[in-house]
């Protein structure tokens, strides 16, 4: 039986596919890597686009010895162990973890000090940004790095070379599903691959669909796969346009997405493109994530349309969206202000807002800021007009 995900690992920066902006030869990542200056890093993304044979291109390229992992079950002994045994040694191991988030923080606490000193590199994958499951310590100390979905191109690249490598044959329209139905990932790609060619060595879409039946359909996958499908549904909510959104949304059934991922992506439309025009959008968008987890399809396709005509139809507004981005640049570009005294913990002046009818005016900046802007659309009006009520009469 061919492991192909094996076969075809890459083995250096130049055959790694699909993730260029970190391969290419000008790339921070790479240009660190091979100069053997790269620090602790952390690299996220989808499945199967190459976290892991990218950890083990680092090890290849700095000549480190190759320690993998993952947090689901690795122990803090496990990782004592290493530390000792090259505790005064002239070589540092590559120490990788992946599923880096499910890192306990008792776990991390054991690598600070490796980290700090530098006496082994530290690298981690994550499906999620891990960086909001890791303590600030760890995040101050590494780098991070995203990966992003393989394109249908690179794809078809790998498939075709694996079939050069191979005594397999394969029908175009088999081809074309390989590519289309993998969803940007590699590995499911190859997987399914190498089950259908322990079936035969001529490869055709009927064995391929009989092995995976819930894939995207090649009528419905050109190009971007998915991820095209799943943005015209989220600018059709977004335009209000509900036709085009419950069609969008039945694509994206059909093609066998998850109904968790589609769910996932109404909860975040919710608070990004409707906001405070409509409050309720985000706990009804909330509770349809809930509910199909719990129910899973075909009946989780009813909840979805609700969700999906709900939000078209309600008011619009990105305020939020807008102003935590505002907010959020200005402190990356250095804006640090002191916090007023009245509103530290020693509450040195501060005036109880509910002694004086629910407002008073008082120094909540030490510097005048403005991020928001709330509109005259839906609930929104209504929080603009109280706001402006009782700042007028104070």
């Amino acid at each position: 039986m061919a492991d192909f995900t094996h076969l075809l690992r890459p083995n250096s920066f130049d055959e790694l596919i699909g993730q260029e902006h970190l391969s290419a030869k000008e790339a921070p990542l790479r240009v660190l890597c091979e100069k053997g200056v790269l620090g602790h890093s952390f690299f996220f993304g989808p499945s199967g686009c190459g976290k892991t044979s990218i950890a083990r291109i680092i090890a290849k390229k700095m000549d480190l010895p190759f320690y993998e992992f993952n947090a689901t079950s690795i122990k803090i002994e496990q990782l004592r162990q290493i530390f000792d045994r090259y505790k005064n040694s002239l070589q540092r191991p590559l120490i990788f973890i992946d599923e880096v988030h499910r890192l306990a923080k008792n776990q991390q606490e054991v690598l600070l000090p490796v980290m700090e000193n530098n006496s082994v590199l530290i690298i981690g994958a994550s499906t999620e940004n891990p960086f909001f499951s890791l303590t600030s310590a760890i995040r101050s100390r590494s780098m991070l790095f995203e990966l992003r979905y393989i394109s249908n191109e690179a794809l078809a690249k790998l498939l075709y070379k694996t079939l050069e490598q191979s005594n397999i044959n394969c029908s175009e329209d088999a081809a074309e599903y390989l590519v289309a139905s993998s969803g940007g990932d590699a590995r499911s790609m190859l997987k399914l691959l190498e089950f259908a060619s322990n079936i035969t060595t001529h490869i055709t879409l009927e064995i391929l669909k009989s092995l995976r039946p819930n894939a995207l359909s090649t009528g419905s996958s050109e190009a971007g796969v998915h991820y095209d499908l799943t943005s015209a549904m989220i600018k059709s909510i977004r335009g209000s346009d509900m036709d085009a959104s419950i069609y969008y949304l039945a694509r994206l059934i059909d093609g066998g997405e998850s109904a968790d991922f589609i769910a996932r992506r109404l909860v975040i439309l919710a608070s990004e493109d409707i906001g405070n025009a409509n409050p309720q959008a985000l706990t009804l968008a909330t509770s349809a994530m809930t509910s199909v987890s719990k129910i899973g399809y075909p009946e989780a396709r009813i909840i979805l349309a609700q969700a999906v005509i709900y939000l078209c139809a309600s008011p619009k507004s990105n305020s939020a969206y807008m102003a935590i981005n505002k907010a959020q640049e200005a402190v990356n570009n250095g804006v640090m202000l002191d916090i007023p005294k009245n509103i530290t913990q020693k509450n040195e002046g501060y005036l109880y807002p509910h002694d004086f009818g629910g407002f008073v005016k008082q120094a909540y900046l030490s510097k005048p800021l403005k991020f928001v802007e709330l509109k005259d659309i839906g609930y929104e009006k209504k929080m603009k007009d109280w706001i402006e009520q009782i700042t007028y009469f104070s």
